[in-house]
């Protein structure tokens, strides 16, 4: 108690701490006395799986998360997702005093790690802990419930106008999205700024301010050929067969569609005498012998794009490359409705410079903007047409998606204190 006294009588006299209000020291303040309490709320969140499939699962996360919302006066509503065979979201919603900005806070409920995964339990180890989803996304959840509460005990929570959707399907999302991220747009539309609280970017001990996600949509690829005896391919009659003509429409792709921002991969090929997709589209079958010219091969794989025009553009690129002629086989190709660019904007910037000014009176260095390269596909990407948006206000973390997920304990502290002076100024704002 000593040690945590003195350490903010200093930070209190350092000249950054002193452009704080004292409602925002206050904020500070509290962020660090409830830091266990935010531990605890993580481990408890980490414990109870929630893999996207996981209906039971996902519910009870989004029970523990209205528990912690309701206390600070927010108006909880489960929506359920049975149409689209998921769980469901929570939309919770604070009125404030009508002035400020109204915000839109972003996280997910649900984890890559169903209940068939050998990876289940919190592990602390000093000020790192394992667990699936401990940073993405139940330690940005923890970060939403610490900055809400600072803001509550300096008195800055009541005047503000914030909307939090948590949805229960973001790392497998139901189909269609018209229907499984209807209540997130329609938020998006409200919102006059909105905070994703997935991780932060953390580079060579330098955080990250993150202005853009990329696209995430899926393509299949079909080719269909003449079969006979292997004897007679590349005759004018028998033509190539259905592997090699994939074949060169996937080269082709490689080579002709580069440009900067984009990446796309080919991730399963099956084909022969005959090939099919399981229902779910990642599992293949295929029969054939050497003698045959193969009839029919499917590919599937995905591109990344940093905006919509790109991602049209690609699009037109990939199906002239599959119009092309290919001897005795036909090709088609079709793209899966995915997750939308969030492309970099002046208003994104704005926040970010906000953000920095925050960072600024804390004491901590400046964001500089992170390439979206770096990052993948989100939900804030879905309402990023209709309203200026900051990425990246979770916790920091290693591994993610994967056994052995690490989130940096200590993180919750800044992400928290950031979030929530953030949402206090802009609480300020007129609209």
């Amino acid at each position: 108690m000593k040690t945590l006294l003195a350490g903010l009588l200093l930070a209190a006299a350092s000249p950054a701490f002193a452009a704080l209000s004292p409602a925002e020291k206050k904020m500070t303040a509290t962020v660090d006395a409830e830091y266990e309490r935010s531990v605890g709320l993580l481990e408890k969140l980490v414990n109870q799986n929630s893999g996207s499939l996981n209906i039971e699962g996902v519910t009870r996360v989004g029970e523990m998360m209205r528990a912690e919302l309701e206390p600070l006066g927010f108006q909880v509503s489960w929506i359920p997702m049975a149409e689209v065979k998921r769980a469901g979201h929570i939309v919770a919603v604070h009125k404030g005093n009508g002035r400020g900005k109204r915000m839109l806070l972003i996280g997910h409920l649900d984890t890559v790690f169903e209940k068939d995964s050998p990876f289940q339990r919190f592990v602390r180890k000093g000020e790192r802990a394992e667990g699936p989803g401990a940073g993405d996304d139940k330690g940005g959840m923890v970060v939403i419930v610490a900055a809400l509460r600072a803001m509550q005990a300096a008195g800055t929570l009541k005047d503000a106008d914030i909307e939090i959707v948590l949805t229960g399907d973001e790392e497998d999302s139901g189909d269609p999205h018209t229907i499984s991220r209807r209540d997130l747009i329609a938020a998006g539309k409200r919102a006059d700024a909105a905070l994703d609280f997935e991780g932060l970017s953390v580079i060579d001990g330098q955080d990250w301010g993150s202005i853009a996600r990329r696209s995430s949509t899926s393509w299949t690829l079909k080719v269909t050929a003449k079969s006979g005896h292997s004897s007679g391919i590349f005759t004018a009659n028998a033509g190539e067969g259905a592997i090699y003509a994939a074949s060169r429409i996937v080269s082709a792709f490689r080579d002709e569609l580069r440009e900067p921002n984009l990446t796309y991969n080919v991730g399963l090929i099956v084909g022969g005498t005959q090939a099919e997709l399981d229902a779910g589209q990642i599992r293949g079958t295929a029969a054939g012998k050497t003698n045959i010219i193969p009839a029919i091969t499917l590919v599937r794989g995905d591109m990344r794009t940093l905006s919509d025009e790109q991602t049209a553009r690609v699009q037109s690129k990939m199906q002239a490359i599959v119009a092309r002629a290919y001897p005795g086989a036909k090709a088609e190709i079709s793209f899966d409705p995915g997750y939308p660019a969030m492309a970099p904007t002046e208003g994104n910037r704005a926040l970010l410079k906000r953000l920095n000014a925050v960072n600024a009176d804390l004491g901590l260095k400046a964001m500089p903007e992170l390439d979206p390269l770096k990052r993948g596909a989100g939900d804030i990407a879905f309402v990023a047409k209709d309203v200026s948006g900051l990425v990246g206000l979770g916790t920091d973390s290693d591994g993610d998606h994967a056994p052995g997920e690490t989130v940096n304990l200590d993180s919750i502290r800044r992400q928290a204190k950031r979030a929530a002076i953030l949402m206090t100024r802009l609480s300020k704002e007129a609209r």
